[in-house]
């Protein structure tokens, strides 16, 4: 590393951006090819690393290459042979709906000898949207957009998602037979469920209609009456693993959260520090995450357990954040602005949060830093942590303070990583 521990703030930047490389579609793709790459192939896919994977596919495969792959707009690659979308995310558009239609039809017209390559990332839940007969895309939009205001966990969302799709939940892999399959992922999602992965599109799916619905009830939702219906039709059932249609498919997971964080900690090792690492599936609201992870930070400071200064606290997974306000933010800087509120100025203990796909949210930052000078800088100009956590305007507080972290789409997508800096107290 060139930064040391001497320099928090770059020292926390750079072992961000170590963790993002880890998952570079272009790193990571190449090892997990099929020897034989003269074949000719049709290359399908959706996500927020979809345009990057496709790219990265193009550059080592020596056969022919056709088809289409959707990504989020802004988060496009240029590609030689492989069309790239851009659509909507989190909420789909016309786009996300036109784009799958185009991919349903290209994979229903092959035969026994082709080969289809399905790339797949965070994000494609969104950008593979095709809804069920009577089911119109406003009816979806208002039902995935009230999913993710109301803090709804990702597993919950994508259950309604695949039961409302006429491609996700296994109907991709159905879709392609009798073709041979083979699915590349990049996981963004809590234990690498492939299930869960862009509301696994490729692969058996274990939940059910009764599930969608009771989610729903559960947090209160809208429903559209055509919706209801659907999701009381046996035809919204998703395909299971007893189905044909996994015969001739594969699925390949070639990057993950926990890859990401190793290489960061091995860094962090490597210029001097302890590494406490939280695990890559770390949920539930980002503020009582931010609670928990200060009370550790403390003790470490304060009574040398777990371990001793200098340590870093690492963590990945997905917290949710449940609208209160009317702010803007992250689970990012909403993790941080709770973890400032607990911490009070702490001295030593330094912060960064950020998704790994550089848009935290529906923002224009990754994440955000933390220093032990943030609590007083904000105070000296006026801002309110404690009534801007309230209104869920994260954003506003570090944007104030000049400290998002802000690089634009990374074109992959592991989730979020958190590091907590725990130095001597001075």
């Amino acid at each position: 590393m060139r930064a040391g521990l001497d320099n928090p703030r770059e020292f926390l930047l750079e072992l961000f951006h170590i963790a993002v490389a880890a998952a570079d579609p272009h790193r990571v793709l190449l090892p997990w090819l099929p020897q034989d790459t003269q074949r000719r192939a049709l290359v399908i896919g959706a996500g927020k690393a979809a345009a990057a994977m496709a790219s990265a596919l193009e550059n080592h495969w020596a056969g022919e290459l056709s088809g289409l792959v959707i990504a989020p707009y802004g988060h496009g690659e240029p590609c030689r042979r492989i069309e790239v979308v851009e659509a909507a995310h989190p909420v789909p558009d016309a786009r996300s709906e036109a784009a799958a239609l185009r991919i349903l039809a290209q994979v229903s017209r092959l035969g026994p000898a082709d080969l289809v390559i399905c790339l797949l990332s965070g994000g494609g839940s969104s950008l593979l949207c095709l809804p069920p007969p009577g089911v119109s895309l406003a009816d979806k939009q208002a039902v995935t957009g009230q999913l993710l205001r109301c803090g709804a966990p990702i597993d919950a969302v994508n259950c309604v998602r695949k039961h409302l799709s006429l491609i996700k939940g296994g109907r991709l892999a159905r879709a392609c037979l009798p073709a041979q399959l083979i699915t590349f992922a990049i996981s963004d999602v809590p234990g690498d469920h492939p299930e869960v992965i862009a509301s696994g599109p490729t692969v058996p799916d274990t939940t059910s209609s009764a599930e969608a619905l009771g989610i729903l009830r559960r947090y209160d939702i809208a429903v559209p009456p055509a919706i209801r219906a659907w999701l009381d039709d046996v035809r919204s059932e998703t395909v299971k693993d007893n189905d044909p249609a996994f015969a001739r498919s594969e699925f390949h997971i070639v990057a993950t959260a926990q890859q990401s964080l190793q290489a960061a900690a091995n860094a962090a090792r490597e210029a001097g520090a302890g590494v406490l690492m939280l695990g890559d599936d770390v949920a539930g609201e980002a503020r009582d995450v931010a609670r928990a992870q200060a009370a550790v930070a403390l003790s470490v400071q304060r009574l040398g357990a777990p371990l001793t200064p200098p340590c870093l606290i690492l963590s990945g997974g997905e917290t949710s954040v449940t609208l209160r306000g009317a702010g803007r933010g992250g689970r990012n800087t909403e993790f941080l602005l709770a973890l400032a509120s607990a911490l009070a100025g702490a001295p030593g203990i330094h912060a960064l949060a950020a998704d790994t796909d550089g848009i935290d949210g529906d923002q224009d930052n990754a994440g955000a830093l933390l220093s032990p000078h943030s609590w007083a800088r904000a105070r000296r100009i006026g801002l309110d942590a404690a009534a801007l956590l309230a209104d869920t305007n994260s954003h506003g507080f570090f944007a104030a303070l000049g400290d998002l972290v802000v690089t634009g789409p990374s074109r992959t997508n592991v989730n979020d990583f958190r590091a907590v800096l725990v130095l001597p107290a001075p």
